[in-house]
């Protein structure tokens, strides 16, 4: 990150880099829904939480589901979480606590917690029961040839947020990001892009455009391997300033390579004053949220949301 003398001049700055990812990601090109029908399909009561799963479109002709979570005592205003999920076959499932790894279940647990939680399908999955990577992207490349599929991904996160932040037991100004592997990458740019997140953290997603598969076709393509791409993701955290974010890795995706990144960013964060709320904790027990990183999941999320 460039020296940062002033918060104007950071802002200024913030706004630039802004504009240049968004036209990169060709984000300017996608439509956002109107009036946005959302159908609810299903609805458990289970310790405590009811968990809802509703279906609605934000493009013409290609459905998506989310479930929705909420304690069921109470009527007061309640934090809300987007919690985007990892590359598992069953997509939503697993945040909403139905199926799959008890500790990636981030949805149901912040729901347990006291939250109003979302957790919406991944574009890639077109049930939530089978993931279809290469066709999805083709598919929507095929649709938006001047988009990235990370556009399409943020345009879906963007509006789960916007269906989370409408609920009537949702105090609009607490609004959270959670995501694992997949997930994280989802957070990152939800976060840089919305700044309605006040709080995020991502797990394991490869902060570096060079740690994972962000050259893939469903993510930023090919042209991040290119001699003109000169940007990288500390910009985005940067953006994020100085909203609370947390990165965790366990040296599979992030780790200790990751901390470049944190502190290319750090100077943005700290123009707002001390203590600079931007972390990286490394449990180093590989592609996996083991109970150290699900702990401080709850303590990001206590101490800011």
């Amino acid at each position: 990150m460039r020296s940062l003398p002033s918060v104007a001049k950071w802002e200024k700055y913030r706004a630039q880099l802004r504009q240049w990812w968004l036209k990169f990601l060709g984000y300017g090109h996608l439509r956002p829904p109107g009036t946005l029908k959302i159908e609810t399909l299903a609805e458990d009561r289970r310790d405590g939480v009811v968990r809802q799963l509703v279906r609605y479109e934000i493009e013409t002709g290609w459905p998506t589901e989310a479930y929705v979570l909420r304690p069921i005592a109470g009527r007061k205003k309640r934090p809300g979480v987007v919690v985007l999920h990892s590359t598992v076959s069953h997509s939503i499932r697993q945040p909403a606590g139905i199926e799959g790894r008890r500790e990636k279940a981030f949805g149901w647990q912040l729901a347990q917690r006291g939250c109003v939680t979302i957790c919406p399908r991944n574009y890639l999955w077109p049930t939530n029961h089978k993931i279809a990577a290469q066709q999805e992207a083709s598919r929507f490349l095929r649709g938006h040839p001047e988009s990235k599929g990370m556009a399409k991904m943020l345009l879906d996160a963007v509006v789960a947020l916007d269906i989370l932040a409408r609920q009537p037991d949702v105090d609009g100004g607490r609004l959270g990001a959670v995501g694992h592997s997949l997930g994280a990458k989802e957070v990152l740019y939800l976060a840089a892009f919305d700044p309605r997140i006040k709080v995020a953290v991502s797990s394991e997603g490869g902060i570096g455009t060079r740690f994972s598969n962000w050259d893939a076709p469903w993510y930023l393509g090919d042209a991040i391997r290119g001699a003109g791409f000169t940007h990288e993701h500390h910009e985005l955290l940067g953006m994020i300033a100085p909203r609370p974010f947390l990165l965790l890795g366990g040296d599979s995706a992030d780790g200790d390579r990751s901390w470049p990144f944190i502190e290319s960013a750090l100077p943005a964060y700290k123009l707002y004053g001390e203590p600079a709320r931007l972390g990286l904790f490394n449990h180093r027990q590989g592609h996996a949220v083991p109970p150290v990183a699900e702990k401080r999941i709850q303590e990001w999320f206590d101490a800011y949301l």
